[in-house]
């Protein structure tokens, strides 16, 4: 049995689909393919099933929040999903990523490429609010089926109990909700 040659992905993709990839970024050895939402299964697919790329191995998938309180994000959308891919035959690694907007975020699912990224899939729902459309079981995993909002984005409120120091123990022992006799 032999071994194909090793292709690189970004030409092999562009050469397949010339108009799916939108941009290619290489970052400290690490290979970037940005393409658009409705395009992942379709670029996912063929990196897995092509001769010379072969990347069979769903590592991760990721979501980040580009959220700026005053608009100044250099992002295209607000939400960028990130499916972190590695091929074991030629021990290499690629991200491929899309960005997704705050009024709609919908993603197609991977799980019909990937079984294991339902799991994933659900906890950036639930966390992110990111919605993978076709997706076998799109509930929550992590926080109640009744919680409001999504715990993981940057405008999500946050709550805390004030530290007690020497100076206002007494201010926050009289907001301390004690048992009542």
């Amino acid at each position: 049995m032999s071994i194909p040659e090793a292709l690189n992905p970004a030409d092999a993709l562009k050469a397949a689909y010339p108009s799916l990839v939108r941009e290619v970024i290489q970052f400290r050895d690490e290979t970037t393919l940005v393409v658009q939402p409705k395009d992942v299964p379709a670029v996912l697919r063929y990196l897995r099933d092509t001769a010379g790329l072969i990347y069979n191995y769903l590592s991760d998938i990721s979501a980040v929040d580009y959220y700026e309180p005053h608009g100044a994000s250099n992002r295209p959308e607000r939400f960028g999903v990130c499916y972190h891919l590695y091929s074991m035959l030629y021990n290499r690694r690629l991200r491929v990523k899309t960005y997704v907007p705050e009024a709609n975020p919908v993603v197609p699912t991977a799980t019909t490429i990937w079984r294991a990224a339902n799991w994933v899939e659900r906890e950036i729902y639930d966390l992110m609010g990111i919605t993978f459309e076709g997706h076998p079981d799109m509930r929550r995993i992590m926080m109640p089926a009744d919680w409001q909002g999504h715990p993981h984005r940057r405008d999500y409120p946050l709550s805390y109990e004030t530290p007690q120091f020497s100076f206002n123990a007494e201010a926050i022992r009289q907001n301390k909700p004690f048992a009542k006799e």
